[in-house]
């Protein structure tokens, strides 16, 4: 890609609408915060780690990347986390983000979830007053744990809500789809749309079609994380089109979890050229090899993009964010 055109796809202004913090997690910052915890890490240093990210499917990829998380452990962990996110994506052209975050993931290691939300949060407030990144904080339910134990977090992160009220807008659902339609996890979402929640769930990446209309009838989501998987249904893809709902598009995760073999395969330019809202995010950059700018130049590459659709693409994220696509529904 010539300088100029990588240039302009910088300087595009951006949103990226899925990402994990957990997956920004890039290997020597694992290793430092093992040290400074006391953590240790099945491997022998940074190129091992690195060299493990060779993932078969999602299942290859969580189990590496609950072992990364586990050496987040303090308020301090994740605040360094979240800021090294942060200047990493204000060279980007990234002008607003949302973080999704799982505090199950630490609250199961005794992690207190208080701690979580301080150092994300505290993080993101400084990102704005720096780079003028807005931000907010969806919070995710691991969806191969029960329902009942997403009540739980729920009720143990709602004290919290007063005091991150600025950053905290959303609930989001991930982790494994094989075998975790959007059902089971209904009634807490109607429980979170009573409280005023924006809701999003990850839906058709490895999941079929079908659970991309669950998670549109049965939690009343705004916005699908992945959806790549909504072509096999035309009559939900004509629907997609009309509602403008957003589609929250990985490439480059497709890519090294196999949801495509290529990333000249890949649907994203056929899912523009219907009228589906596309953004294009990176969802775990520290594991899957590329962060947002990273995902534009790899699509527009593969899949010979011109510079509408380029344009069009990082319209939809800005359009697609939540208070902005909320007012527009």
């Amino acid at each position: 890609m010539s300088p100029d055109r990588l240039t302009f796809i910088r300087q595009l202004p951006k949103a990226e609408l899925h990402v994990h913090i957990e997956g920004t997690l890039e290997p020597d910052l694992i290793f430092r915060l093992a040290q400074r915890n006391g953590v240790t890490l099945p491997y022998a240093d940074v190129d091992a780690l690195r060299a493990a990210y060779q993932f078969t499917n999602l299942q290859s990829f969580l189990d590496l990347y609950y072992a990364g998380a586990a050496v987040l452990l303090t308020e301090q962990d994740f605040y360094d986390m979240t800021m090294a996110y942060l200047t990493r994506i204000a060279q980007d052209g990234v002008v607003h983000t949302e973080i999704m975050f799982d505090p199950q993931t630490h609250t199961e290691r005794g992690v207190p979830i208080a701690d979580v939300f301080a150092g994300i949060a505290r993080a993101l407030r400084e990102g704005k007053a720096k780079w003028g990144i807005t931000s907010c904080l969806i919070m995710s339910f691991l969806r191969h744990l029960s329902e009942q134990a997403a009540f739980d977090t729920l009720d143990e992160a709602l004290p919290l809500r007063a005091d991150y009220a600025d950053v905290w807008l959303g609930i989001g659902l991930d982790s494994g789809e094989q075998g975790n339609p959007p059902e089971k996890f209904e009634r807490v979402y109607a429980r979170c749309r009573e409280l005023g929640f924006y809701l999003v769930a990850h839906a058709g990446e490895e999941g079929p079609a079908d659970y991309v209309s669950g998670a549109l009838d049965k939690l009343n989501v705004i916005r699908i994380d992945h959806g790549v998987r909504s072509e096999e249904d035309p009559a939900l893809v004509a629907r997609l089109a009309a509602r403008r709902i957003p589609l929250t598009v990985c490439p480059l995760s497709n890519l090294k979890l196999k949801v495509v073999n290529d990333m000249r395969e890949h649907n994203l330019k056929r899912l523009l050229d219907q009228g589906l809202c596309v953004t294009i995010n990176s969802d775990d950059p520290a594991y899957f090899g590329g962060y947002l700018l990273d995902n534009y130049v790899a699509v527009a590459q593969a899949l010979d993009l011109d510079d509408e659709d380029l344009v069009k693409l990082a319209r939809n994220s800005m359009d697609a964010r939540f208070p902005v696509f909320v007012s527009q529904s």
